[in-house]
């Protein structure tokens, strides 16, 4: 390494020295900063978007919404459920849940780091005040001025001193100003995570939430069998008295109602397991939330869909994806940079004086200022390998970029199609329980009438339960997909709502306006 003076000596002039050293070294580096900064600039790689959603198909009785003419809040999307005990515990999310405020403290940490990596852009200065006492032999004592004391066998001396001094680094070839480039936009990739963190705890609470009204449905469903086996267990009670049916039949009955009453007690389970896991994510301990017991609704809103292309503006993780795409394109100028030599500007100013009256003294000031220029003459290839580094840490991220856009568009797929084939399924599983209720009526009825055994008519119960069950899953299978499908959409949020770069570098009020990097 080697090191070119390029001027340091003082001068007999001390006229600008009446302006602070700080501005000196500002307005000599301005034009520096105002020039290139090396480096390849920044253009979001294509995505793997297709023209249409494959899945998209109209299903009877039920359809997508027409974009245009959906009316879905912007950040408050389950407000479509139309469920004020839903919408009291989603409000709750983005200000309690725990895991959020730890992504929100990333992102503040993340914006706080601009200011630090912003730093290198200004001067260095430093100042001091000293005194010193010195004696030399014996026999001193304090005269009435109190600076020099003499006598035939020593002294003393005071002196006082006043310094400061300034360096810079100018960022001639964009260094800085590319970190700082890459620290913004990782501080909007951190806004991004939060809000894909947001929108996700969202998503799992509503389809927590729909999972518990699923289990009082299906206490609901079977505490009517229930009532229903307790009355056939009584009837089949007065017949085996009467003597019109075979005992047996009793004890047939009898298991088939404890059965129920047992699958009727289990649901209680997984409601607390659920309503548990709503509290801790609405930031609360267990015992202080308690939700109501509801029947989980039958009506599925219509969710607007629009084409693939607008996932890259509406997916918070994919927004999050491309802008440290351009964070690690800046990490290339960054590394390029070191290619080229860096200079250095340096200034003092000291004066000194005893008594202290003759600290301001012009004969008592010293000044210099200097400038250098170091260039790495052998590094072995570092330089070279870091900027492959950074090339390598790019491709990276757009690969990353691109699976996320990938994995998007497939979640979204998923969801659309379980939605058109659970919609369907659903007409048909109606259709089925009819069936299977008529079923059970015309076996009873057969019973009653000595026609057939009880035996018979347990398996239609048994039957016509298991499929009520089934439409029962199938319900909640489509109210927890239609969740899924809106947060799949981006929940209503858009890239629109990350800091801007220039909002991100306004907390400095000293950043002079030729240093802001690019503010879009």
């Amino acid at each position: 390494m080697t090191s070119l003076p390029l001027s340091t000596r003082p001068s007999r002039r001390t006229r600008f020295l009446r302006a602070p050293l700080a501005t000196l070294m500002l307005g000599a580096g301005a034009l520096g900063l105002s020039g290139c900064m090396v480096g390849p600039s920044y253009k979001r790689p294509s995505a793997p978007v297709s023209a249409k959603f494959k899945e998209l198909k109209p299903a009877p009785g039920w359809d997508y919404a027409n974009p245009k003419l959906a009316d879905t809040p912007k950040g408050q999307w389950w407000l479509i459920y139309h469920d004020p005990q839903l919408n009291a515990l989603e409000e709750q999310v983005a200000i309690s849940n725990q895991n959020v405020a730890e992504y929100d403290a990333r992102y503040r940490a993340a914006r706080a780091q601009i200011n630090s990596v912003r730093a290198q852009l200004f001067p260095t200065l430093s100042g001091g005040f000293s005194f010193n006492r010195n004696a030399q032999g014996g026999g001193s004592q304090n005269s009435a001025s109190g600076s020099i004391i003499s006598s035939a066998t020593g002294y003393t001396k005071n002196t006082y001193s006043l310094d400061s001094s300034a360096s810079w680094d100018p960022d001639i070839w964009g260094r800085v100003r590319r970190q700082i480039q890459a620290q913004v936009t990782e501080s909007q990739a951190s806004a991004a995570d939060l809000a894909y963190e947001t929108l996700t705890y969202q998503a799992q609470l509503a389809v927590a939430y729909f999972n518990l009204h699923y289990q009082d449905s299906l206490h609901a469903l079977l505490e009517r069998n229930v009532k229903f086996y307790e009355q056939a267990l009584e009837i089949t009670q007065n017949q085996v008295t009467a003597g019109t049916s075979d005992p047996t039949a009793v004890l047939e009955a009898r298991y088939q109602l404890e059965q129920t009453r047992a699958s009727e007690i289990a649901t209680g389970t997984l409601r607390a397991q659920y309503e548990h896991s709503i509290a801790v994510m609405i930031g609360k301990a267990p015992a202080d939330v308690s939700i109501p017991v509801a029947e989980l609704s039958r009506d599925i809103p219509p969710i607007p869909v629009t084409l693939p292309a607008t996932l890259l503006q509406r997916r918070p993780d994919i927004a999050a994806a491309e802008r440290r795409m351009e964070e690690y394109n800046a990490n290339i100028g960054a590394a390029i940079a070191a290619f080229y030599p860096s200079f250095a500007l340096s200034a003092s100013y000291e004066q000194s004086g005893d008594p202290i009256g003759t600290l301001m003294n012009i004969g008592n000031r010293i000044w210099s200022l200097g400038a250098s220029a170091t260039e790495n003459l052998f590094e072995g290839g570092s330089r070279t390998a870091a900027v492959h580094e950074a090339n390598a840490n790019y491709d990276l991220y757009v690969a990353e970029y691109r699976q996320t856009v990938l994995s998007a568009l497939q979640t979204t797929e998923d969801q659309l199609a379980n939605l058109r084939i659970l919609n369907e399924q659903a007409r048909q599983q109606d259709i089925a329980l009819t069936d299977a209720n008529r079923a059970v009526t015309v076996e009873f009825n057969q019973y009653m009438a000595g026609i057939v055994a009880y035996t018979s008519v347990i398996t239609n119960e048994q039957n016509a339960l298991s499929i009520a069950e089934s439409a029962l899953q199938i319900q909640q299978s489509r109210m927890v997909d239609s969740a899924n499908l809106v947060a799949a959409l981006g929940g209503g949020w858009s890239a629109d709502q990350l800091p801007t770069k220039g909002s991100l570098q306004t907390d400095n009020p000293f950043l002079p306006s030729f240093i802001q990097t690019d503010k879009n």
